[in-house]
Order: structure tokens, then sequence, then C-alpha cells
């Protein structure tokens, strides 16, 4: 792997990202929230509202008066509070590196102070910017470069499971944390699309650098994954790469899918929740929602027969703790509204099918292929 510098600043972006070094943002909360790294823990130097008031005195009075109005605001209370959390940042984390947006002002006053304390620290030179525009020119040419597999099949064929089963895969939907579908949503939410786009180009960056030659197997995605939207070129590649065809039988699809979309959910619900009713709750509304933002598709009648199913097997699911009441629900949903939609994407396809069959087959296939 790239090494890292130990002195008190490094522009090697590409190291920091290969091992994983922990990053110490010190940008304020709004703009952590915005977008920042995998690594990046946020202990700012500024709140949001002290650093709208130091920007608007730069734009008006210029530089000089910026500082001296931070100097200010940085009272003897508000420095040892910042102190106490980035000496224990720093103890926890002594390989790391601080950066502020620009790896100006803010990341040399942090450095500063903390090296009065007694702890050199160094920092990221051109900050979040210079590491963000070098993730976005990475991926660009690490898609280029990249030979794309493409894992495909219908919904509920277990392609994310097999996925993680294939060495030289990388998994778009645990990236977006989203399953891809309708009923595709997850606990915890999904990334911006900065930090989406961030998260993939390390994940390109680490199989180029880690495993060079080798294939990255990608499981058959649209442009929107959740409200993640994968890059353009991406999706070119996608539509021309060779597939793999995951077929299952629609009974195990619909086993998976109860496994996945009600029984995952509600467990990691229940991770999260200390209310012992609360994850049940938030798994039927969710599941009430997602059937909702598909009546336009399913037309009128089909949704009211839908929507029957599925209260029919919440009310068992709640009774009896039962959860093969969803079966008829998944059934209809499988072979009515997403098997007619992939048959027509596969069909717009310009990529070989390569290889096709169930998980076992597709598992020893690649696993020749690869030693071949």
């Amino acid at each position: 792997m790239t090494g890292i510098p130990s002195d008190t600043e490094t522009e090697d972006y590409l190291g920091l990202f290969l091992n994983n070094i922990p990053l110490l943002d010190v940008r304020s909360p709004f703009e952590y929230s915005k977008g920042t790294f995998p690594t990046a823990t946020n202990i700012p130097i500024l709140d949001n509202e002290q650093r709208i008031l130091i920007g608007t005195c730069y734009k008006k009075y210029g530089h000089d008066a910026a500082v001296q109005l931070g100097q200010k605001l940085a009272t003897d209370d508000v420095r040892k509070q910042r102190m106490a959390h980035w000496i224990d940042y720093v103890k926890e984390n002594p390989s790391g590196y601080l950066f502020c947006f620009r790896g100006g002002e803010r990341s040399h006053i942090t450095q500063a102070w903390l090296k009065d304390a007694g702890y050199d620290y160094p920092l990221v030179k051109g900050g979040y910017k210079a590491m963000r525009t070098f993730l976005l020119e990475q991926l660009e040419e690490s898609i280029e470069r990249s030979k794309i597999i493409i894992l495909s099949g219908k919904t509920g064929t277990g392609k994310t499971r097999l996925l993680h089963q294939l060495d030289d895969s990388i998994d778009l939907e645990g990236i977006a944390n989203h399953r891809g579908s309708s009923f595709g949503r997850r606990v915890g939410g999904q990334p911006t699309q900065i930090d989406f786009e961030n998260r993939l180009a390390i994940a390109f960056l680490k199989h180029l650098h880690l495993k060079p030659g080798r294939p990255i197997i990608l499981e058959d995605e649209s442009k929107l994954i959740g409200r993640c939207s994968l890059p353009q070129s991406l999706r070119d590649k996608m539509q021309l790469a060779p597939v793999i065809l995951l077929e299952e039988s629609i009974e195990k699809r619909v086993d998976i899918g109860v496994q996945e979309y009600i029984i995952d959910n509600l467990n990691d619900l229940k991770g999260v929740d200390q209310d012992k009713n609360a994850p049940l709750e938030q798994l039927v509304n969710g599941l009430r929602d997602s059937l909702f933002r598909i009546k336009k598709r399913l037309g009128g009648l089909r949704y009211q027969q839908l929507s029957e199913l599925l209260e029919t097997a919440i009310a068992l699911h709640g009774s009896q703790s039962d959860t093969a009441g969803y079966k008829p629900l998944i059934a209809a949903l499988l072979t009515e509204y997403y098997d007619p939609m992939y048959d027509y994407q596969l069909k717009q396809k310009q990529g070989e099918i390569i290889f096709r069959g169930d998980g076992q087959a597709i598992t020893d296939h690649y696993s020749q292929l690869t030693q071949a």
C-alpha cells in the first residue's frame, strides 16, 4: 500500500483512503452533513452559527477582520471544550490526520492549538475540497480502467447474498444502504449523494490497487439505488458488460423476499429501537408506504387487492408472530410487478450472457473461471 508520511501535512490522498486512515473533520456540522469520508469524525472548530458569522465578516471586511472575530468567539471555555474533544480523538487515533474545507485557517488553528497542548497532529493539504476532487477524478479513471461483470437476475433471487460469496465484488446496494427496489429502504437511511460517490470511489480504488487485473462484479442496478444516483459513465459500462444470470424458482424467491424484506428488516429495526412494539409498527408502516408508492403502476383495483393481502399478513404477523402471511403478497408482486419490468430491462442490455444458473452453479463457475 501507499505509505503515509509522518510530517505536518500530506497530499497522499490515495494512501489516506487505501489505508483507512482516521480523519478528524473540523468543518462545521452543516458542512459535514453534506458530505465527508468513511473514516472521518466531525469535531468542529466552529459550530454552524459561528461559521456563518465569520464567513459573513470575511466577505464584508476581509481576512484580518474574520480572524479577529474568530479569536473573539474562541473564548477560554470554547477553546477548552474543543481541545478536550480533539485530544481524546488524537489519543484514540494517533495515526490520523485533520482537515477543514480547503486545508486553510481552521486546519492550521486546530493544528497549532494541539501543538501548544503537546500533540503534533498532521493535516491534509488542500482539505476536503482536494480529497473530494481527487476521488471524483479517480472514480472516472477507475471506471474506465475496470473490467466489469454484471450479476443479474429477477427480484428475489438473492443476488446480493450471492455477490458477497464471490471474490472481486463491490456491493452497490450496501454502499447506498438500499436494496434497490420500491420496498428496498433500510434502517439508518441512505447516505447523501456526495457520501455515496466518495464511498463508491474508494471501493473502486481499493479494488484496482489491491486486486490489480481482477474483474469487478457488480449487481445489476438501475440508475437510481433509492435516491443515490450512479455515475452515467458507470451505467454506460454496466449496460455493455458481460452478464452472469442468477435463476431461482419462484418458491425460493418468495422465501428470500420474506427473509430480506420482513425478517431482516424487522431485526434491523429491533437493533436500534428500545420500544418492543415500535419495530413492528415501523416495519408495517414502511410496507404500506412502499405499496402506496407503486399504486399508479399497479392500477387502482390491483392496488386494493394487494393492500388487502398486506393487511391480512400484518394481522397474522402481529397476533401470532407468523411471517408466512406475506408470501402471497410477495409472490404477486414478484410475478405481476417486478418480473415484467425485469424482462424488459434484460432485453435492453447489450452485454452477452456468459453464464446462467442457480447460486451454487454460479459460485462453482466463477471459482473455476478465476482459477483458469
